[in-house]
C-alpha cells in the first residue's frame, strides 16, 4: 500500500479547512492562527501563500470569481489576484473575541459557518448562514468549538460537530431550513474529538480526529466502516479533490505540541488507501 504524501513542511499552527478548487487545480487550505491562507498546485506540486491581517478560518469559492472567507471579524469577500479584502459584516458583534471557523456551501449556494471563542474559554459560538445577498443569520447554538460541517449527497441531510463536547449532530433540511436536530455520534474517549468532515460520493461520512491522529470513515448510521493513521496527532479537517475526486487531502495542527515533527504539514491519501470512495463536487457561493 501506498505511503501517505507529505505536500508542505511542518509546522502550521493550526492548518485547516482544505478546499478544492477544480477552476485553479488546487488545495487551498489555512493556518488560522498565523493568519495565512495557502494553496497547494496538483498540477506541479507548487506552493503559495498570502499573508491576512486577522485569523482566517476558511474560503469558499465564489461562482462569479474570487472567494467568500471566514474571519475573526466575520464574512469577508477575497480576491487574490490582486489581493484585496472587503468585510461583509461579523454574525457575534456581541462577541468580539469569537471568530469564523469551518464552512461549507449548499446546493442553493449559501454558506454555513460555524463560530467559537477564540481564547475557547466559554461556549459562545454558534451556527449560521450566509444568504446570496449576503445577508446572514444565526441558523443554532450554543457552540463551543463548532466544526464540520459536511452535507449528505442530496443536500437535504447536514451534520455539524461541537468537538468541545465530543458530538456530531444531524439536521434535517427541509426547503432550506434546519429541522430535526439530533445527536448523530458521541466520540468515545480513546477517539480525541472529531473536527472536520467531508462526505463521499458513495454516502460515507469521514471525519478528522483531534489527538490520536487519524480520519475515519463512518456510515451513515454512524458505525465506523475503516479509518487511516496520519503522522502527525492533530489531524483537523480534510476534502477529496483531483479530476475524479478520488485523492484525499488532510490538513493538521502542530498548536501547543513541544516537538512539530510532522505536526501542520498538508498531507495527502494516496487514492489506493480511500478503498474506491470518491467526493463529491464543493459547491460554490452564488452571491
Amino acid at each position: 500500500m501506498s505511503d501517505i504524501i507529505r505536500c508542505t513542511p511542518a509546522g502550521a499552527i493550526l492548518g485547516e479547512g482544505p478546499l478544492w478548487s477544480r477552476r485553479d487545480n488546487s488545495i487551498y487550505w489555512v493556518d488560522i492562527l498565523s493568519h495565512r491562507l495557502h494553496a497547494h498546485s496538483l498540477k506541479d506540486g507548487s506552493n503559495r501563500t498570502w499573508d491576512f491581517p486577522e485569523p482566517i478560518g476558511w474560503v469558499i469559492e465564489r461562482e462569479k470569481g474570487g472567494f467568500i472567507a471566514g474571519l475573526m471579524s466575520g464574512f469577508a469577500e477575497v480576491t487574490l489576484e490582486p489581493f484585496s479584502i472587503k468585510h461583509i459584516g461579523t454574525p457575534y458583534p456581541h462577541e468580539p473575541e469569537n471568530r469564523l471557523n469551518d464552512a461549507k456551501a449548499d446546493d442553493r449556494g449559501r454558506i454555513w459557518a460555524g463560530s467559537m471563542h477564540k481564547p475557547i474559554e466559554k461556549v459562545s459560538g454558534a451556527f449560521y448562514r450566509l444568504e446570496t445577498d449576503l445577508s446572514f443569520s444565526e441558523v443554532d447554538g450554543p457552540y463551543k468549538i463548532a466544526n464540520g460541517p459536511t452535507f449528505s449527497a442530496d443536500h437535504k441531510t447536514i451534520y455539524h460537530t461541537d468537538t468541545g463536547k465530543s458530538e456530531i449532530y444531524v439536521f434535517d433540511v427541509v426547503n432550506g431550513e434546519l429541522a430535526n436536530k439530533r445527536l448523530w455520534l458521541k466520540f468515545e474517549d480513546d477517539w480525541g474529538g472529531p473536527d472536520g468532515m467531508t462526505t463521499d460520493a458513495q454516502g460515507g461520512i469521514w471525519v478528522a480526529h483531534w489527538g490520536p491522529g487519524r480520519v475515519t470513515r463512518f456510515n451513515p448510521d454512524a458505525s465506523i466502516d475503516f479509518h487511516i493513521d496520519l503522522p502527525a496527532s492533530q489531524i483537523t479537517s480534510l476534502t477529496f479533490a483531483g479530476e475524479n475526486l478520488d485523492r484525499v487531502f488532510v490538513t493538521s495542527a502542530a498548536e501547543g505540541l513541544d516537538e512539530v515533527r510532522e505536526a501542520g504539514t498538508l498531507f495527502e491519501i494516496p487514492s489506493d488507501l480511500l478503498r474506491g470512495h470518491t467526493g463529491l463536487e464543493p459547491q460554490k457561493f452564488k452571491g
